[in-house]
């Protein structure tokens, strides 16, 4: 029986997006988080006593910024030696070996395999054969499993391989294959990676995915670590996910279908904060909130949206734990049987009815999103792209803007009165 570690994007030194802008976010916790999730993965495996550590790919972000990023990786490497770990490592398209103009020696426990061609890498001690082959450069449209060797007769054979198999959302198509694939080199384990969300495709041969060691942004959301394998003397393989990330990214989503004052939002979000901070066992958590669904509060919201988001910061302040607010997206709307503002006479009534006669009407909807093109032309790219967009492109989206904009021009125009 033999033990290993299965890990994969590290992404050393990678920048954690999203929470820097906030005031008392833990800027130094969150910089210092992948470094910290990799010592948390040298102290497991000596811990363990594992037989060796794989590395499928992206253990860099990209090219080295500064020579810190590669000695730190050499120190942690330093200790696993002590320990006599190996550890085998293969580029992936974040380190592709056309990427990294630095690097310094690596300790004599550590070996990168071959970006040319499949290399084989034996460990005596516990008959296994190690078959990889890392990225030459970063877009490898080729299926690469397909030129790995079949297995080694007699020995615990074990594939390790950058890839988006069979594809996944949100990640490039790079060295694509099928299940069929895999199988086919007659292989015990396959050791994934470039996929950051863990999974185990398949049980027999297990075909894993660990995920990243560190969630970076809000959409790496949840528990991040690497896998602990277990062998026993019938080659069979026990797979056990280890969290091993020092930061959690947590999206708290709120149903406002009863909430009938900001106060009462409050008090729902508290609770939610006190259980998030409960279930990340002492690490740090930024959570996004996200308030949807029709509720009698909607106008007290939607007319005052920093208002309450400083107040959902306070309560997160409040609860303590480590609970940090990345953002706050309120979404919410009238009930349909609400009335009182929508019957006013004079402009105020006129400029509700016009501003539902507008929601309403698609034609009216793409009409405005044309009158919106040179503003949207001259936003700052993070506005037009990604998670953050406005998207002043899409008719529904201006939709949900003007619900949440007309109670703030009501309320403005009703203090003026």
């Amino acid at each position: 029986m033999f033990k290993f570690i299965h890990t994969a994007d590290i992404h050393l030194d990678s920048p954690l997006r999203g929470l820097q802008r906030y005031e008392g976010a833990p800027v130094e916790e969150i910089r210092q988080a992948t470094r910290r999730a990799l010592e948390n993965l040298v102290e497991l495996a000596i811990d363990q006593s594992v037989a060796f550590v794989l590395i499928a790919g992206d253990l860099y972000d990209g090219d080295w910024k500064e020579f810190r990023t590669g000695l730190f990786f050499v120190t942690q490497m330093a200790r696993l030696r002590e320990a006599s770990i190996p550890v085998l490592i293969v580029a992936g398209n974040h380190d592709a070996a056309n990427k990294m103009t630095r690097k310094l020696p690596l300790p004599e426990n550590v070996t990168v395999l071959s970006h040319r061609k499949p290399e084989t890498i034996r460990i005596e001690p516990c008959d296994v054969a190690i078959h990889g082959q890392g990225f030459a450069k970063a877009a490898v449209l080729d299926n690469l499993a397909c030129q790995y060797p079949v297995a080694d007769p007699g020995l615990f054979n074990i594939g390790l391989l950058h890839t988006s198999a069979t594809g996944r959302e949100g990640h490039e198509p790079y060295a694509p294959c099928t299940l069929d694939d895999l199988r086919g080199r007659g292989y015990d384990y396959w050791a994934l990676g470039h996929i950051h969300k863990a999974e185990v495709v398949c049980q027999d041969p297990p075909v894993v995915f660990p995920g990243n060691v560190q969630g970076r942004s809000v959409r790496e959301t949840g528990a991040k670590g690497c896998v602990l394998v277990t062998v026993d003397d019938d080659h069979r393989a026990d797979i056990q996910p280890q969290a091993i990330d020092v930061f959690r990214w947590e999206i708290c989503r709120i149903s406002a279908a009863d909430i009938r004052t900001g106060e009462d939002l409050l008090d729902r979000i508290r609770d939610r904060f006190s259980q998030l901070s409960q279930s990340a066992e002492g690490r740090s958590v930024a959570v996004r909130v996200e308030i949807a669904g029709d509720c009698p509060a909607h106008r007290n919201l939607a007319a005052e949206p920093q208002r309450w988001t400083n107040e959902i910061r306070a309560v997160a302040q409040d609860v303590g734990g480590g609970v940090w607010v990345e953002k706050v997206a309120l979404a919410t709307s009238l009930p349909p049987q609400s009335q009182g503002i929508d019957a006013l006479d004079g402009p105020v009534g006129d400029l509700v009815r016009y501003v539902e006669e507008i929601r309403s009407m698609p034609d009216k909807l793409a009409a405005l999103a044309g009158e919106l093109a040179d503003l949207r032309d001259k936003l700052p790219a993070e506005l037009k792209e990604g998670p953050d967009a406005l998207g002043l492109d899409r008719p529904e989206k201006i939709g949900e803007m003007l619900e949440q904009v007309e109670p703030l021009l009501v309320q403005q125009l009703l203090r003026r009165e």
